[in-house]
């Protein structure tokens, strides 16, 4: 399996590269941006997404916590990436965005109950 892939926004903007040792972990989320976007997204240490192209083009959008950073380019809206609230050394990237993935591939994405998230408890 490969183990490097490239993603990039629909007009071609931004460009990353991800380097995937353990593949791709598939997750849909139910909070209430990603029902919005309707990603299916994986996860990948910080270290291993890198931005080859259109840094500059990449708006940031927080909101609630303002812990979790979406990103999205700012010519096409497409969202590539965000790091992860709830663990906040990765990225979440979206699938949609790599060219060679094909979500008929794989099973069906596990849900994430992002409407009752930890981080959202007062205690």
């Amino acid at each position: 399996m490969n183990k490097k892939f490239k993603a990039s926004c629909h007009c071609g903007s931004i460009e990353l590269e991800l380097f995937l040792p353990n593949g791709f972990d598939l997750r849909r989320c139910n909070c209430s941006i990603c029902r919005r976007k309707g990603a299916i997204v994986s996860s990948v240490l910080i270290e291993n997404l890198k931005i080859l192209k259109g840094k500059d083009s990449l708006k940031l959008y927080q909101f609630n916590t303002k812990a979790a950073r979406h990103y999205f380019c700012s010519i096409c809206g497409i969202y590539t990436h965000h790091q992860r609230r709830s663990n906040p050394q990765e990225f979440s990237f979206n699938t949609g965005c790599v060219n060679e993935f094909n979500p008929n591939d794989y099973p069906e994405p596990s849900l994430i109950d992002g409407i009752d998230h930890v981080k959202d408890r007062i205690e």
